[in-house]
């Protein structure tokens, strides 16, 4: 069942986040500063609140089906969004960020994500429109994506050691920083500062963490009003959630199976949507494979709540224990 809005409801949603997106940019511009927690906590719940908001929308201007749809998508999203946080934690530390200018860097990457999402959703969109089959490499490559994610080792710090040598070797780049300037004067010579680097280390990840984040969304639905929409919600209040979890993300050490798990069930579910809605000729002589489940977005929706519950609690739990034995020691 296609998603039938109001086409106002649709255009003033998009004016309304784009005037969100800037007024936060914006502010981390001319207000750069640690927020506190407090002031953190408060931008992430009101964050929060405008997608349940907009959830309430859509049921009432939509349905129940679509309404459900954005909380699963966006809840999705969230989750991979906290794991591109994280992220985005050792990159800071690793280039050794000046807390007081990481607003302004993370709100540069936030937007270079959604500029990357929104590209790879359209094609996305343009291809699921014209090739069924698409559905099979989705979930291939999310089910690939989950076992990486969970047992693969992590070369982050090793590329980011040939970036910085590549850049090194081809511009000149400063060891330190000049305020929140990108470039500044050495010696009568015009250089870069490391802001440079950490825009480039961001961006690349930003690309992958949408290779992941597109194919995901669209294994709960095809709507690409909601794949924007949730996107963006998701992406909304990651600047406060950074200082608000800060370091706890990096401890939070099954967050990473909870996300795999996801992925890995998104996956198979996009698998099965295409056995169901199957034209490859090759399979099945390019019938339908009726007897391939459908998995409704109810049951979704409770299978992304549960793991993040789990993961998190499962996390907090080994920190408590960790803390009680460090203390015991």
């Amino acid at each position: 069942m296609d998603l039938q809005l109001p086409l106002w409801f649709e255009i003033t949603s998009f004016v309304v986040l784009g005037l969100i997106l800037i007024g936060d940019l914006v502010l981390a511009y001319v207000r750069p500063h640690v927020p506190s927690t407090r002031e953190s906590a408060l931008w992430v719940g009101l964050y929060v609140l405008l997608a349940l908001v907009f959830a309430g929308f859509m049921l009432v201007l939509g349905d129940a089906e679509h309404a459900g749809q954005f909380i699963a998508g966006w809840l999705t999203e969230y989750s991979l969004s906290i794991d591109n946080l994280f992220v985005f934690v050792i990159i800071m530390s690793q280039f050794s960020v000046p807390k007081k200018y990481q607003q302004e860097i993370l709100m540069v990457g936030i937007i270079l994500a959604l500029v990357f999402r929104g590209i790879f959703i359209l094609l996305g969109a343009a291809l699921i429109s014209n090739f069924s089959w698409i559905f099979y490499l989705f979930g291939a490559f999310l089910v690939y994506t989950a076992w990486t994610q969970a047992f693969g080792k992590d070369h982050d710090e090793e590329n980011e050691s040939r970036l910085i040598k590549f850049l090194r070797g081809h511009i000149r780049i400063t060891d330190q920083y000049d305020g929140n300037k990108l470039r500044t004067t050495v010696d009568g010579v015009k250089h870069f500062t490391p802001i440079l680097v950490v825009f480039i280390a961001i961006g690349a990840t930003d690309v992958l963490f949408a290779l992941d984040s597109i194919p995901a969304i669209f294994g709960i639905t095809t709507s690409p009003f909601i794949v924007f929409t949730a996107n963006i919600f998701a992406l909304m209040g990651l600047r406060q959630l950074y200082f608000l979890l800060g370091d706890l993300v990096e401890r939070l050490v099954y967050l990473k199976y909870g996300i795999a798990f996801i992925l890995a069930f998104i996956g198979v579910k996009l698998v099965l949507h295409a056995m169901h809605e199957n034209e490859l000729p090759f399979l099945n002589g390019g019938e339908h494979i009726e007897w391939a489940p459908e998995i409704n977005t109810w049951t979704s929706l409770g299978v992304i709540v549960a793991a993040m519950a789990v993961a998190t609690i499962a996390s907090v739990v080994k920190l408590r224990r960790d803390a009680r034995a460090e203390i015991g020691s």
